[in-house]
């Protein structure tokens, strides 16, 4: 079993971390919103779970106009989600019960209402105070056009004009202005914040949106032209490190300064880097002297297919090794529609348009979903590395896609022209009792409205129920912790078409069956299955774990 105590310094090599949700996990205080003293007095449930730590997303002082990423002050607590000795007292209970705290880090941009931001307004072009932000004249006649044709993440021009005429630049909301990371306050800014966390017990950061940080902002700013101006597919589609905004080369200068921030620190605190890059440039974030580990979108958005799922996992750890880090895996997160009901979309699903339809073009059925998510599930902790799991589905929960438009928060549906429905499905309130106006989740109603289902995912009512994904995932996590034996990974040289097997270390071997058919098991005893075995047949959309 690995040494996870808190003087390992590479404990997050095969960790499992958990992510909160802070505003959807837990409310302690009944206003509808989740909150530091909720997720304290919850964190017992993941002790319990088995996992080894819990990345919670921002709660930092917010407007709330991206779900809490737009912050006006990095190094507080948003008032509504507590104080700084709430969370103190978080991550000290984390620790007493052998939890490491990982926190999000939001260095991109900050919330228009930050201090710097404001202050920018008020002194006007030209000001130093401009200089932290990225302001520009505008094109046209009279600076009436954006200064590019960038666009934003969430629709429409990344740029917005203020009222003496100059425009600045948000890759995100607009109430979500981009710093300059060319600037050297800028980066001390930063590097106080990282201290500020550090300093108060955090183990390691997530890095949201990190490879956007070093922008090309030598004059005169270049179009992308017909270029696909966002998103991971424009990164294929010009040289290396070339884009205007995204995964430039010169954003490595940034994290291996904060590689030596980390290093002051014993053990080592460690980061994640939030790259939505091409798998050839994602290595480049997890070097060791850099931030060591990187998110693998391409397993979260491979489809339920033996082939591509091999390949991707082979090319993964293959990516991991060449930066000395270990893989990451993930299912599910804040962003993505949750996986029970993902992998059951037929292949080529537009998810916006299902979302938009409410979930009911194409209807799926949930029951193929969660077994289709529990074998998943085992697959991903059969593997080498880390495993990120996202609030929520240790319980099983679909996407709620049927959320009425009234009620959502997303920005994106608003600034899309309400065509896009945005995440909101994936951050209903979790359930944690059978009954109450919220389930559980505070003594009144949730801030998004929970479908009547969420009664029979309970916490309450899984827990101790043979059979259940919650009892699933805590007999998984606890296995995984007797088998972890290194981060070596042999594939079968046989197996039945449709069907992923491996072997790790000592011969402990995961078999998933992604076929439409039960297949024979191999030899060996069976030491936990996603579904009942029979006969000695593994059903199909099942995972086994053999000795």
């Amino acid at each position: 079993m690995p040494d996870i105590s808190s003087r390992d310094p590479d404990w997050w090599r095969q960790a499992v971390v958990y992510q909160v949700y802070p505003r959807s996990f837990a409310d302690a205080d009944g206003d509808g919103l989740g909150d530091l003293k909720g997720i304290t007095q919850r964190l017992a449930h993941l002790a319990t779970l088995g996992v080894d730590a819990v990345w919670l997303s921002p709660f930092y002082p917010s407007e709330l106009a991206d779900g809490g990423y737009d912050i006006a002050d990095h190094r507080d607590v948003d008032p509504r989600l507590g104080t700084l000795d709430d969370f103190d007292e978080m991550t000290a209970e984390a620790h007493r019960l052998g939890l490491k705290v990982v926190v999000d880090i939001v260095p991109n941009h900050t919330s228009h209402r930050h201090d710097w931001f404001q202050e920018a307004l008020r002194d006007g072009p030209g000001s130093a105070a401009r200089d932290r932000y990225v302001f520009r004249a505008g094109g046209g006649t009279h600076g009436e056009l954006p200064p590019t044709d960038w666009q934003s993440v969430f629709g429409g021009s990344a740029w917005t004009r203020v009222a003496d005429g100059e425009w600045y630049l948000h890759l995100f909301a607009t109430e979500q202005p981009d710093l300059n990371w060319d600037h050297d306050e800028v980066r001390a800014d930063f590097r106080a914040t990282l201290r500020f966390w550090a300093d108060r017990g955090v183990d390691g950061f997530r890095v949201d949106v990190a490879h956007a940080l070093a922008k090309d902002l030598s004059e005169p700013l270049r179009d992308v032209g017909d270029l696909e101006a966002v998103g991971e597919l424009a990164l294929h589609r010009v040289p290396p490190g070339s884009h205007p905004y995204y995964d430039r080369d010169e954003v490595h200068e940034i994290y291996r300064d904060w590689r030596r921030v980390f290093d002051t620190y014993s053990p080592p605190r460690t980061a994640v880097a939030e790259a939505w890059v091409p798998h050839s440039r994602r290595a480049l974030y997890a070097r060791l002297d850099e931030l060591g580990q990187a998110f693998n979108f391409e397993y979260l958005q491979t489809a339920w297919d033996a082939d591509a799922l091999r390949q991707v996992i082979t090319e993964s750890l293959a990516a991991a090794q060449t930066a000395g880090a270990s893989a990451t895996w993930v299912l599910s997160n804040h962003d993505v529609v949750r996986h029970s009901s993902r992998l059951v979309l037929p292949p080529g699903t537009d998810e916006n348009a299902w979302l938009l339809s409410d979930g009911r073009a194409p209807s799926i059925d949930r029951a193929a979903g969660l077994r289709r998510a529990r074998a998943a599930t085992l697959l991903m902790l059969a593997l080498p590395g880390s495993s990120y799991v996202y609030q929520g589905e240790e319980l099983g929960l679909p996407e709620v896609a049927d959320l009425p438009t009234a009620v959502l928060q997303d920005p994106i549906w608003q600034q899309t022209g309400r065509v896009r429905k945005g995440r909101d499905g994936c951050r209903v309130p979790i359930p944690w009792t059978t009954t109450g106006p919220s389930y559980g989740f505070g003594a009144g109603g949730a801030w998004l409205p929970q479908p009547p289902e969420f009664a029979s995912y309970a916490v309450a009512a899984q827990d101790g129920t043979e059979g259940s994904t919650l009892e699933l995932y805590r007999a998984a996590l606890r296995l995984r912790r007797k088998l972890l034996d290194g981060e070596r990974l042999v594939w079968a040289d046989e197996s039945p078409e449709g069907v992923l097997q491996f072997a790790r270390g000592d011969g402990w071997r995961c078999v998933t069956n992604l076929s439409g058919r039960s297949v024979p098991l191999p030899p060996g005893e069976v030491l936990l299955s996603s579904a009942p075995t029979e006969d000695g047949r593994l059903g199909p959309d099942t995972t086994a774990w053999l000795a």
